[in-house]
């Protein structure tokens, strides 16, 4: 008889966004839940990622990436927020932002360190925390003020422990964005400590309204603190391919290979290059895709102006929150499988991100506009009838 496994995660099921989408599968529902396009890449992206898979070049690159994306990398940074980062020490290419946001929290937090997150917090933070020994500490942003953050209370949360803040702008669930005052004051609450920054930026070319993505690559101090995880996956509508980058000083860099090194090594050789080639080469695609995506938003938001939800445009993202106060009391985590079933139409409860769900003082479900437009309608018409 084969031995019972000791969990270090016992109490971790599998992710709300694997079962909203398998659910949504099972059920023959529009997927509105987990965050990827139903719609493919750039045509000259994939021509060029093809080319590579086809012409040779199907080998292990180096183990930090390959040099031309990395170069590639470096000189966007270069050209979008200022910063003059070294390819080759400072630019570490991922198995996706998933990947990179393991290996910076693995490489850097140690047992009985504290770790700051803000509520509603992406799933994958705290399980990485734990599994270094360490505890998260939990600040709720301000549903009432569009998820705002109350810098006091973070202020509040800082002890002598505190090793991490992990940062998430534009943020996932909620599509709150920083402004420059959460700079100023993030850089108040930093000051003096060794605290050290994790910024999740995978959408950081998603920012509406004539509003500046606040990347921590933008601010020297708070760079040289800081690892920046991205996503070419989020940019590109290429979410399968799970390639990322982490953008971080040479001295973090270097421990953050080391982990690295033995969870991915590298990343396939094909898409790397062809990255490299689609982004020197288009750096319109990025520049463009805020406004991409926010007709999306702006088509979704107006489709359902005669539904009783209730609704604050999405400041960034691909993500729409609609509050279902007025249709429902039910948990969220019941009214999303429950819609699933009976309309077809799959979201994400967002209460699930949340360490005590009580914090969470409105009703909301998330869902995702990465959608061609016909279907974007359709799922309109349907919540507009409920």
């Amino acid at each position: 008889m084969a031995p019972d496994p000791i969990s270090k995660l016992p109490d971790v099921g599998t992710t709300i966004f694997t079962v909203m989408s398998a659910l949504a599968q099972e059920h023959g529902a529009i997927n509105l839940s987990q965050g990827f396009p139903d719609f493919d890449g750039p045509a000259a992206l994939l021509e060029r990622v093809q080319y590579y898979l086809t012409h040779g070049f199907n080998q292990y690159p180096p183990m930090a990436g390959a040099a031309a994306l990395r170069e590639a990398v470096a000189a966007k940074v270069r050209d979008l927020y200022g910063a003059r980062v070294d390819a080759a020490e400072e630019v570490t290419i991922t198995a996706g932002a998933t990947e990179g946001l393991f290996c910076a929290i693995a490489a850097t937090v140690r047992a009985g360190d504290e770790v700051i997150v803000f509520d509603p917090a992406y799933d994958s933070y705290e399980p990485v925390v734990r599994l270094q020994g360490a505890s998260t500490v939990h600040v709720p942003l301000r549903a009432e003020a569009g998820f705002a953050v109350d810098w006091q209370l973070v202020a509040d949360a800082v002890s002598p422990r505190t090793r991490m803040m992990i940062i998430n702008t534009p943020h996932n669930p909620t599509g709150a964005v920083w402004s420059r005052q959460d700079i100023d004051a993030l850089r108040e609450v930093v000051a003096g400590t060794d605290m050290l920054l994790l910024a999740d930026e995978v959408y950081e070319h998603i920012v509406f309204d004539q509003a500046q993505h606040q990347s921590m690559c933008r601010y020297e101090d708070l760079l040289a603190r800081s690892f920046v995880v991205s996503s070419f996956g989020k940019t590109y509508h290429v979410t399968g391919w799970k390639v990322g980058y982490c953008v971080a000083p040479a001295a973090l860099t270097n421990e953050f290979r080391k982990i690295h090194q033995f969870v991915n090594f590298t990343v396939n050789t094909p898409v790397q290059l062809g990255l490299a080639d689609f982004l020197a080469g288009h750096p319109q695609h990025h520049l463009q895709l805020g406004d991409f995506y926010q007709a999306k938003r702006d088509l979704f938001c107006s489709l359902l102006r005669g539904s009783r939800f209730g609704l604050e445009p999405s400041g960034g993202t691909y993500f729409q929150l609609l509050n279902y106060g007025s249709l429902s009391g039910e948990a969220d985590t019941e009214l999303a499988r429950r819609w699933t079933r009976e309309i077809k139409i799959a979201s994400i409860p967002i209460s699930v991100f949340y360490r005590d769900p009580g914090e969470l003082t409105q009703p909301f479900l998330r869902f995702c506009f990465a959608k061609d437009d016909a279907t974007l309608s359709h799922a309109a018409e349907v919540l507009c009838s409920l």
